[in-house]
């Protein structure tokens, strides 16, 4: 009889910790999506170079955000493979972010709304050990964060 009610107690414990979950874990993502915007600008192994294709694509990107300059600062963290070691993706890093936000500064964006993190080969998104994996790490990821007042 004592490990039927010690039953129903946590049954009933269970349950009213499976509403509060199902309650806030909506928040918690609603929250992550609502706080950032991002596009990525991809290169070629051991490039910098930003493709005329890629270049109009941000722009366009830019230009469909209303008010971009008054609610949203701008991050750019620059992203490479492991091809080449670390001082050398160091410098590619800083290669493409800057490359970026030479774009950017045309658009014209002021520098100071712009912040920038070179990753290099570190902090890799995707597997470095796949073709694919390394493609997708050669980037810059353009991140519009909400200005809170």
């Amino acid at each position: 009889m004592i490990s039927d009610f010690r039953f129903l107690i946590l049954n009933l414990y269970m349950r009213r910790l499976m509403v509060i979950i199902l309650l806030v874990c909506p928040l918690v993502v609603l929250a992550q999506q609502v706080d950032e915007i991002r596009k990525s600008i991809f290169f070629g192994g051991g490039s910098y170079d930003i493709s005329q294709d890629q270049a109009m694509e941000l722009f366009y990107w830019l230009d469909s955000i209303p008010n971009l300059l008054e609610k949203y600062d701008i991050h750019l963290i620059s992203h490479t493979d492991p091809i080449g070691g670390k001082e050398y993706n160091e410098w590619l890093s800083k290669m493409r972010s800057t490359a970026v936000q030479e774009l950017l500064i045309r658009k014209p964006i002021p520098e100071s709304k712009i912040s920038i993190k070179d990753w290099g080969l570190e902090n890799a998104v995707y597997r470095n050990d796949t073709y694919k994996g390394m493609r997708l790490n050669r980037r810059v990821d353009v991140i519009l964060y909400p200005i809170i007042f």
